[in-house]
């Protein structure tokens, strides 16, 4: 009997470990976004020419990121750039939120005329803290809900900040070029090395949030996103992976430039009027 009681003593723990607590949900990991690359050798923004359209792209490190490895520098050549100028202001490691706050959209805004174009590609960095010592987050969701979280770093470091949702700063963004007769146009995000049963991740959880923003504001969704990961699977693991040197996220220039290139058939398939600058 006590060796049955010991028996017991020590086999009940391990049951009420593994087995009640494998009853409590499972909490899905999701990855964090890393930190860009050191951003080195980024190109000098050439001047406009006043006389023609400008079609403005604003978003992060998918972008622009360092030398030669985002997609926005590589979509640049498939432009005819003698009929439309092409600015890419996307600034690495941004949300919408820091974007706006650090004074970079008002700067483009600035630069904008009638007429003009947004590609408006923002999501990465939304996911990340309130506050604390990187504070580039952004509530979830589209409405009008806040938060009033006090900073230490940053612009308002000494502030307590009214943080708004994602849905918020984009509408922002998308009225206000709109205030100045420019055309938006919101893209799904760049497609993360993340895979599960034989497929790429296809959503880290702005998809619906971007077409809710579209819909709202009735402009075009850019759902470049979805090439980008039809591209991939039919590429297969392996092989994507050598598109992704660094981390989940950003990719090699091959990479980026393959990720242009879905920028561009994805404008096609929406059959807006930017389209018409596109070489053949």
């Amino acid at each position: 009997m006590n060796r049955a009681l010991a028996l017991r003593r020590l086999v009940l723990p391990a049951v009420l470990a593994f087995g009640f607590g494998s009853l409590a949900p499972a909490q899905q990991s999701v990855p964090a976004t890393p930190d860009a690359p050191p951003q080195t050798n980024l190109p000098t923004d050439a001047a406009l020419n006043p006389k023609l359209p400008t079609v403005f792209i604003v978003g992060d490190s998918t972008a622009r990121n360092g030398a030669n490895l985002g997609w926005g520098d590589h979509v640049g050549p498939l432009f005819d750039t003698s009929r439309i100028n092409v600015a890419n202001r996307a600034v690495a490691g941004r949300s919408s939120r820091t974007y706006i706050n650090e004074g970079r959209w008002i700067k483009v805004l600035s630069e904008m005329k009638p007429g003009d174009f947004l590609l408006l590609q923002m999501g990465h960095n939304d996911g990340g803290d309130l506050g604390g010592a990187k504070p580039r987050g952004t509530l979830k969701g589209i409405g009008d809900e806040t938060k009033d979280v006090p900073q230490t770093t940053g612009p308002l470091a000494g502030q307590v900040e009214t943080v708004h949702t994602y849905g918020w700063y984009m509408r922002k963004m998308i009225d206000e070029a709109k205030a100045k007769s420019v055309q938006p146009m919101i893209l799904t995000l760049t497609i993360r090395n993340i895979w599960k049963d034989g497929h790429v991740e296809r959503d880290m959880g702005y998809t619906t949030f971007i077409r809710q923003i579209a819909d709202q504001e009735h402009i075009p969704v850019i759902d470049m996103a979805t090439l980008e990961a039809d591209r991939l699977e039919a590429l297969g693991q392996e092989k994507t992976a050598l598109l992704f040197p660094i981390d989940h996220t950003h990719t090699s220039p091959e990479g980026a430039e393959k990720n242009a290139q879905s920028v561009a058939d994805a404008l096609r398939a929406s059959h807006v009027s930017l389209v018409g600058y596109l070489k053949p």
